[in-house]
């Protein structure tokens, strides 16, 4: 393999480790301090020992996403130093800004966050983890702008090959950024959401549910029923907005090769780029014009019309259809376990219901990677969209060099991500002391406690 697909391999390997743990970190920051607001104004101990338990989980996101975050930058001197030499007027203060301000706030306070629960006042307290939660959500915000920004640049001009900015409110602020955003904002609320809800469903799976499992899971479901109809409103405008601003993406996301008014949604397809046609096809008919259009009969440009500057199809195509099926999933479990669980007066579920739960707990990973390759790979081969092509700025790195990094990383990624995973099921199964549960009855036995129980329908 040559250089550059190895590069951009190094690259997409490193955002797709570290995407994960901003992404729980961003929501997890709010749900964490909703449990410790609530906990304030109840007096209720078990809000707070469902603050104590879910802080140690975004501290361990927390952590790893730092880590991967500082190697990830390194790879910008490395293997893409065009990118800084021709962009770096605009990318430079934007990355910046996201480490004066939001990273600032986080790690500034988040010691106090995390022990300074019985040294400072309450308020002080409170006030330290509200500012922890908003920079995880400013960090986001200073990032998506950058890459919305390499997506529909604006605000610039070229001066002897290189970009400098004129208009920072047109570069923060560019065409796709706040879709992007919202989008990313609710994407990361529907991960905690399922991994607070999978937590606590393993947890009363394997018998060694808390006081606060019940009320965990409830926040998860409810987070999860609300979420889920906004991602699909806000995916519909995002979609709009880019088939606005990058139609070729959208072409190669519904598999359309020629330019065709009442396209179908395909539900299932082999793209095949080499014959330039979609085979073994399953589809509605003329419901892409529909929904991208507005329109059943609305015209979708095809990739014939962008020829040799469309990205590589098959990924988009899949990654698009693997994104939407977990988003279906995701609303199906949200409410039908809501529904459940509240029909239960919010203690339990039947047990096939936990088991998908379960299953389900780093469902929002999977939609997000997803996600992030159809963004990602559907700007190639531009590296800014429309201005600058990926491989005028790769470094002319040797290639078992490259390789050889590679697999280092994908070495140490893969048994992180191993550990974190069994750490938080280690937090989930002994996290706290189980509930005393009389069998007959099937309460707490302290009677303070809410009731757990130890079999499900």
């Amino acid at each position: 393999m040559d250089s550059l697909i190895l590069a951009r391999l190094q690259f997409a390997l490193n955002i797709t480790f570290h995407i994960l743990f901003p992404t729980i970190t961003i929501a997890l920051g709010w749900v964490v301090l909703f449990m410790l607001w609530r906990w304030r104004r109840s007096g209720d101990a078990v809000w707070l020992a469902a603050y104590q338990c879910w802080t140690k989980v975004f501290a361990l996101s927390f952590a790893l996403g730092v880590v991967s975050g500082v190697t990830m930058s390194f790879q910008f001197g490395t293997n893409w130093p065009g990118f800084m030499e021709r962009a770096g007027n605009i990318a430079g203060p934007l990355l910046g800004y996201e480490v004066l301000t939001a990273f600032f706030l986080e790690a500034g306070f988040l010691g106090i966050m995390l022990f300074g629960r019985e040294r400072v006042s309450p308020r002080i307290h409170f006030i330290a983890t509200a500012t922890v939660a908003f920079g995880t959500t400013l960090s986001a915000f200073w990032i998506l702008s950058l890459n919305s920004w390499m997506q529909t640049p604006t605000g610039y001009e070229i001066r002897d090959g290189v970009m400098h900015a004129v208009d920072w409110w047109a570069i923060v602020f560019n065409p796709s950024f706040p879709y992007r955003l919202a989008h990313k904002l609710l994407a990361s609320g529907l991960t905690a959401a399922f991994l607070l809800a999978g937590v606590s469903a393993w947890q009363m799976l394997k018998g060694v549910a808390r006081p606060e499992t019940p009320r965990v899971m409830r926040v998860g479901l409810t987070m999860a029923a609300v979420l889920i109809p906004l991602q699909f409103l806000a995916g519909d405008m995002h979609g709009l907005n880019t088939l606005q601003h990058q139609p070729a993406k959208i072409a190669a996301m519904e598999g359309v090769w020629t330019t065709e008014r009442g396209a179908p949604l395909l539900l299932f397809a082999i793209p095949d780029e080499q014959t330039q046609e979609n085979r073994l096809a399953v589809g509605i008919p003329r419901l892409a014009s529909l929904i991208l259009k507005h329109d059943a009969d609305g015209e979708i440009r095809g990739l014939n019309e962008f020829q040799g500057a469309h990205p590589p199809v098959k990924p988009l195509f899949f990654g698009f259809r693997v994104m939407v099926g977990m988003g279906v999933a995701m609303l199906i479990a949200g409410w039908g376990g809501w529904w459940l669980f509240r029909r239960s007066g919010w203690t339990r579920l039947p047990r096939a219901w936990l088991w998908g739960l379960s299953l389900m707990s780093f469902s929002g990973w999977i939609a997000t990677v997803a996600g992030w390759y159809v963004t990602e790979i559907g700007r190639q081969p531009f590296i800014v969209y429309g201005l600058i092509q990926t491989h005028e700025v790769a470094a002319r790195n040797p290639s078992a060099m490259i390789a050889a990094s590679l697999a280092g990383y994908a070495t140490v990624y893969l048994a992180l991500l191993v550990a974190y995973i069994a750490a938080i099921k280690r937090m989930a199964e002994k996290g706290g002391k189980p509930v005393a549960i009389d069998a007959a009855t099937d309460t707490a036995a302290s009677g303070a406690a809410p009731v757990i129980s130890r079999t499900f329908a």
